[in-house]
């Protein structure tokens, strides 16, 4: 069976901010989940980060427990974990290239606040442009 998270983070110093933290962070990201079977995305907005990841639950679960010890994170949030029928991301990787326009369409200045159904609601967005 597969599942999907989506976590929302504060990030630190850098991270997500310089393009070469978003390059380090995409470039080891898409090595370790092609070798764990997760499809994901991530978006980096105002000193936050919004990542959503689909696997099967062990893989989910190796991954949620890698970024909870991340000190480049603080404050993560799960909002979403359930189980799915197919995967809706096709990339080991994909990152938002318009993090504003997606968050706006939700009704939301930043990630801060950001609920579930507004991660999901991101998530549907990105897929279907």
């Amino acid at each position: 069976m597969l599942y999907r998270a989506i976590i929302a983070a504060e990030t630190v110093g850098s991270t997500g901010v310089s393009t070469l933290s978003i390059a380090q962070i995409v470039g080891i990201s898409e090595r370790n989940n092609r070798r764990d079977d997760i499809t994901s995305g991530l978006m980096f907005l105002d000193g936050w980060c919004l990542m959503g990841m689909e696997g099967h639950r062990v893989d989910v679960d190796r991954l949620l427990r890698r970024l909870t010890e991340d000190r480049r994170l603080k404050g993560l949030r799960v909002l979403v974990d359930k189980p799915i029928a197919a995967r809706s991301f096709c990339e080991p990787m994909t990152l938002c290239d318009d993090p504003r326009a997606m968050v706006g369409a939700v009704g939301l200045a930043d990630l801060a606040g950001i609920t579930g159904y507004q991660a999901e609601k991101i998530v549907g967005l990105k897929l279907a442009a």
